[in-house]
């Protein structure tokens, strides 16, 4: 059994992240969701809770337990850091080292823990130059991305932009998990 974080961000795919979470937990891993206020405007934390049988965590001041710190227990806990979905702006966040959620806290306190980023976003969004740069240095400091397909998006634009299918993202999770055992 692994410990995995389950990053979700505000997009309208944060919906999928519920069957990422039933499936790792289904395969015996211990899954703990931090979703950011916007994720919990498409899906509620007691959805994630129910099916991880974790809290949820939205509060990067939250005091649950003074003890210690929750982001860097999470991250100092975490085998693997999964976010799906990643919009451009947790990407943008963690390429440039900014902390000001208890998502980009905790992705800021990983070192040496497999980060995966599950991008889901517009297609312009996506092919933004900025968004490509930040995507580029964040693969040059070791995380892994897994590439959005080409569909129709939420907006009704086609392109490249819409997150990989759950079973693309549990494979690439399972891979990455096999080989730092």
């Amino acid at each position: 059994m692994k410990n995995i974080v389950l990053g979700i961000t505000g997009s309208i795919a944060a919906y999928k992240a519920a069957d990422l979470a039933n499936t790792l937990t289904k395969q015996g891993h211990d899954v703990h969701v931090i979703m950011t206020e916007a994720a919990t405007r498409f899906i509620t934390p007691l959805t994630l809770q129910t099916l991880t049988k974790n809290k949820v965590c939205t509060d990067l001041f939250s005091l649950d337990d003074p003890k210690h710190v929750e982001h860097i227990a999470l991250a100092q806990n975490a085998d693997l850091f999964l976010i799906a979905p990643a919009t451009a702006n947790i990407i943008a966040k963690a390429a440039n080292g900014i902390a000001d959620d208890l998502l980009s806290a905790a992705l800021l306190a990983v070192w040496k823990t497999p980060v995966v980023f599950c991008p889901a976003m517009n297609t312009a969004m996506y092919e933004n130059p900025i968004t490509q740069k930040n995507i580029k240095t964040l693969v040059e400091g070791g995380c892994y991305f897994v590439e959005p397909r080409e569909a129709r998006l939420a907006c009704g634009d086609v392109g490249k932009g819409a997150l990989a299918d759950t079973d693309t993202i549990l494979q690439t999770v399972s891979c990455i998990l096999n080989s730092s055992l």
